[in-house]
């Protein structure tokens, strides 16, 4: 066979194999982008049942100023960062920024669901909520002890508190698991019970947090 006819060989295989790769990527593209719709769609339609409630909605924009351009990371983990945010002087925030993935909207619908039925101490209070397009936020109440993780992974912390604090927020935790089951209209299932989702307050009262993963289902 000839040098021509090889190069000539070759140069069809690799046309063929770009045209292939071009041909994948417009379809996962298409793909990705019927997803986002879908998912914005399915957004929309929970937030106009749910505005009824009048909760507070805030912009992107609103979310860097809140967040003081995103400075101060106090957490992350699966799909989403948390950071420090400030409504006031005296207001502090936790914000949870979703990142855009499948499965971001039926995350950020069953937290804002989930947490509006529940009134609990032992659970972070959710406070408001972004929806800006694609991206989403989720604001929390600040809490100024970190997380169970932390507080049991310090020697510090463990020997300033002893084994009474311990009990105290194992207790505060096992009560709220009791609430979520048994107090509820609908039995909370959290899914993601965890050191890393329990924070702590002032006061080191443990509050459950991250009901991203939570499923309701009746009692029977």
């Amino acid at each position: 066979m000839g040098v021509l006819r090889k190069l000539e060989i070759a140069s069809g295989v690799l046309g063929l194999t770009l045209l292939v790769i071009v041909v994948i990527t417009i379809y996962l593209v298409n793909r990705s982008n019927k997803m986002k719709k879908q998912d914005q769609v399915k957004i929309d339609k929970f937030l106009e049942d749910y505005k009824a409630l009048k909760p507070a909605r805030y912009s992107y924009a609103d979310i860097k100023k809140i967040t003081n351009q995103f400075q101060d990371k106090v957490g992350q983990g699966g799909y989403r960062i948390v950071y420090k945010g400030k409504l006031s002087n005296d207001v502090h925030v936790m914000v949870k920024i979703l990142n855009n993935v499948k499965g971001n909207g039926d995350e950020f619908i069953y937290e804002v669901q989930t947490m509006g039925r529940i009134h609990h101490i032992n659970v972070v209070r959710l406070v408001e909520y972004c929806v800006d397009g694609l991206r989403r936020a989720l604001l929390y109440e600040f809490l100024p002890n970190n997380s169970l993780e932390k507080f049991i992974s310090t020697d510090k912390e463990k020997n300033s508190h002893g084994l009474e604090k311990l009990h105290d927020i194992a207790l505060g935790i096992s009560k709220e698991i009791e609430y979520l089951h048994l107090g509820c209209d609908q039995r909370i299932l959290h899914f993601d019970i965890k050191p890393h989702n329990i924070l702590l307050d002032n006061k080191f009262i443990p509050k459950i947090f991250d009901f991203g993963l939570a499923k309701l289902c009746s009692k029977e």
